[in-house]
């Protein structure tokens, strides 16, 4: 049985009377519509922006300090057969100790680098296997094999939303490739949690105002109002579509395409009055914009760290952010991964410096990382390959540990070795910072009780502060 407090029949009549996901807790309680689900326990994060950096960003390039990687640099590897022969290369660009902390980061990265003592650095990460579709789509859902509902949806599901006007779960121009909407969809979960996507590199006439320095962004959704009719007429129309769809799954009795057909119309309905002005960022003031780098260049991916820091403050649960450059870096790595550093440098830091500005990074849990980690030794002359045996990523605010470092990969960086986190433990610990335990969130489908981490997964107490 759901462990929430709601059924699937109750999460429908709830949408189904225009009340909202605001009201499933309630409804199933007897309690007002304006409550909340409840959380397991006293939650640190209330909302959860994740910056995807897809392809693989090289740790030992990044975040994680090896001494002896660098005085062995260009001996062979002795890793037996997965190194085939290759030699060792050490830090393409160095790293350096920051902050108070002295958290060791690439010189690559120096606006970051001013917020060491805010970050959590998990140098111990372990997927599954060294490809990018199924370590993306593990990373994303917890399987690499079967399509599973999302880490957003699973927010969502156990949290709900702060505001019925808009989706709780955004992904902003997410990537086509490696799984697509299976990375921020709902599969069996109710169709209401799944994420709703803006922009997208399938879509890119939806961004190409962002591209442009002396426009503001406009909505980036097509269609987000109707001009042909007015409201009332509007809601007229949903009331007798409603109807008939109700209609067919009373007859019916599960049907969730129906179930997510209503409720979507009801959601599209409500977000005419508020997307439009929360994806205006020309409603931020020059200094805020010049913060995050807007203006200058190509600023796709600034905006949207602007346009994140708008929906967690309108209440959306979770935000997902893709790189705009792709990290997989088997050649050309100096040139290439300087590249990746700046285009994401600037708008990271002015999205912490501004959600701590505004007192939400304490309870808002900002997340980096790619899918796995590179190889400590070189894949020809100037690349790495795949590694999925340790690698690094880090979360900041929403009661993680700043200026810290977890865990740790042997002395050259191929295999974490000291309190590893495999991806199970990695959800466990996200969904703990947002007051859910891993073990008790579950949704019964096909005859068994699933959850986001399998059978496995263990809170990392480590970096919780």
């Amino acid at each position: 049985m759901d462990t929430l407090p709601f059924s699937r029949r109750q999460m429908l009549q709830a949408t189904s009377s225009g009340i909202g996901w605001l009201a499933f807790a309630a409804l199933a309680q007897g309690g007002s519509q304006s409550r909340l689900p409840v959380p397991h326990f006293p939650a640190r994060a209330k909302r959860v922006i994740f910056l995807t950096m897809r392809g693989g960003p090289s740790h030992v390039d990044l975040f994680d300090h090896k001494p002896e990687l660098m005085r062995h640099s260009g001996q062979a590897a002795s890793l037996g057969k997965a190194a085939h022969g290759a030699r060792l290369l050490g830090p393409i660009h160095p790293l350096h100790q920051h902050g108070q902390s002295g958290l060791w980061i690439s010189s690559q990265y120096p606006q970051l680098a001013s917020h060491a003592d805010d970050l959590c650095i998990i140098n111990s990460m372990h997927t599954d296997l060294p490809n990018h579709a199924q370590a993306f789509g593990q990373m994303h859902t917890g399987s690499f094999q079967f399509v599973r509902p999302s880490l957003g949806a699973w927010t969502l599901y156990g949290l709900g939303s702060e505001n019925e006007n808009l989706p709780g779960c955004i992904t902003l121009n997410p990537p086509a490739d490696n799984g697509g909407s299976q990375n921020y969809g709902s599969a069996f979960l109710p169709p209401i949690c799944q994420g709703t996507k803006m922009g997208g590199s399938q879509l890119p006439e939806l961004y190409a105002a962002l591209l442009k320095k002396d426009e503001t962004p406009g909505p980036a959704m097509k269609n987000i109002a109707n001009s042909q009719v007015s409201p009332q007429l509007q809601r007229a129309q949903l009331d007798l579509i409603r109807g008939l769809n109700q209609h067919k799954l009373e007859h019916e009795i599960h049907h969730p395409e129906i179930e997510g057909a209503i409720q979507s119309f009801e959601l599209a309905f409500r977000m005419q009055s508020e997307v439009p002005e929360v994806l205006d960022i020309s409603r931020e003031p020059e200094s805020t914009r010049k913060l995050y780098g807007i203006g200058k260049g190509k600023d796709q991916f600034a905006r949207q760290c602007l346009l994140a820091r708008r929906l967690a403050e309108a209440g959306v649960r979770f935000i997902e952010i893709a790189s705009p450059t792709h990290w997989d870096h088997h050649n050309l790595l100096k040139d290439n991964l300087a590249k990746s550093c700046t285009a994401t440098d600037r708008p990271i830091a002015a999205l912490l410096t501004d959600l701590k500005a505004r007192g939400m990074l304490k309870d808002t849990l900002v997340v980096w990382a790619g899918e796995f980690g590179r190889t400590p030794y070189a894949q020809g002359t100037d690349g790495r390959d795949h590694n999925h045996q340790g690698y690094s990523i880090w979360m900041a605010g929403g009661g993680v540990k700043g200026g810290h470092t977890y865990g740790a990969t042997d002395e050259i960086g191929y295999k974490a070795v000291q309190n590893p986190m495999h991806i199970h433990d990695w959800h466990a610990t996200i969904l703990h910072l947002l007051g859910l335990d891993h073990s008790r969130l579950t949704y019964r489908y096909g005859g068994r009780d699933f959850r986001l981490t399998n059978v496995s997964g263990k809170v990392a107490e480590g970096v919780v502060s």
